[in-house]
């Protein structure tokens, strides 16, 4: 497909550069390279998603070395002024071992200040800018979590490229967001088409998202099985049967609004409260023992919190977190019969 008026030439599928922080190093090459492989050509990623164990960036440049011709490479900055995001833009190249970044964009552009921020005098669109002269950067895009912002974003006529939540229970960019984008020619990268790991079905997912055809699906995998699975489904049959319909409208029902999405832009908690792992206690439960470890520490750190809203006042979502801690803190005291022996 081309996205939108940057012409960019992407496969019907890109693929999301959070997960492969997860597992070791040479393993989330290999996981790129896969992808690679099987003819997936879009990869999105930020400087800010790093973690002690590494980049996602340097990741993803040993996983291209070699084949930088064969990517489309978009990431991010979260920084507002000039000086602060000609370094992150500076470090993402140095990061990805490249001298151009195909679509970089504007981190979650969610509040009207941040982009009013961004076109200051000293602002980073004026790096963005320059960037684009010079050819270090071809395409400036953004990402956003809020959709009023997006949409008055998009307006502006000042992007290429816009990238939101998108999935069939998180939808709302369905009724004004993507037919706006489609009229002005702006290419549409959906985020977290999995909702954050709420959405199990591969299937219903992917093909949801497939009835959109100005719409990027951007999936972070860690796996070689989910982006073979993801890529058997692009090349399968997109229609969805009154079955799945069916089956979707279920989910929405059962999910609802009020879940976290994982974004973690509630974080880092002052008091050095694990939120997002947290609020995704009972989802991570359900995927067996091997995040036991991780959950007890999780739930370790929920004493700390003093309820303080911090972290409700950065959700982009409006979530009630403390309450949210505060049942998922109680259902986890509940669950004795499962827990396991931790080695000291």
């Amino acid at each position: 497909m081309i996205l939108g008026k940057t012409s960019l030439e992407v496969s019907r599928v890109g693929i999301g550069g959070i997960p492969i922080l997860r597992i070791p190093f040479e393993e989330a090459v290999k996981v790129v390279q896969f992808a690679l492989d099987l003819g997936v050509n879009f990869i999105d990623t930020a400087n800010a998603y790093a973690s002690s164990k590494g980049s996602s960036e340097e990741r993803i440049g040993k996983a291209i070395d070699g084949r930088r011709e064969e990517v489309i490479l978009a990431t991010k900055s979260g920084a507002r002024d000039k000086d602060t995001s000609l370094e992150h833009l500076n470090l993402s190249l140095k990061r990805l071992g490249t001298d151009y970044i195909d679509i970089w964009q504007f981190h979650s552009l969610s509040k009207m200040d941040d982009y009013e921020a961004i076109l200051a005098n000293d602002g980073a669109m004026k790096t963005a800018e320059e960037a684009l002269e010079s050819g270090i950067i071809r395409h400036i895009g953004f990402s956003s979590h809020v959709l009023d912002a997006a949409i008055q974003v998009v307006k502006s006529g000042h992007f290429e490229v816009v990238q939101y939540p998108f999935n069939f229970v998180n939808n709302d960019a369905a009724a004004e967001l993507i037919p706006l984008t489609k009229k002005q020619d702006m290419g549409f990268i959906a985020m977290k088409p999995f909702a954050g790991g709420h959405l199990e079905d591969a299937s219903l997912a992917i093909k949801y998202l497939l009835q959109f055809d100005n719409v990027l699906p951007d999936p972070g995998i860690m796996k070689f099985g989910e982006i073979q699975e993801i890529v058997d489904i692009v090349r399968g049959s997109w229609k969805l049967s009154a079955q799945e319909k069916r089956r979707m409208e279920e989910i929405r029902t059962e999910l609802g609004k009020g879940f976290c999405r994982w974004c973690g832009y509630c974080m880092p908690c002052p008091q050095g409260v694990d939120i997002s792992w947290i609020m995704n206690a009972q989802l991570m439960h359900s995927y067996g023992d091997r995040y036991y470890n991780n959950t007890a520490k999780a739930m370790e750190s929920a004493s700390n919190c003093i309820q303080c809203g911090e972290c409700e006042s950065k959700c982009p979502y409006g979530l009630p977190i403390a309450d949210t801690i505060a049942e998922n803190v109680e259902w986890y005291e509940q669950q004795e019969p499962y827990k396991l022996q931790t080695s000291e």
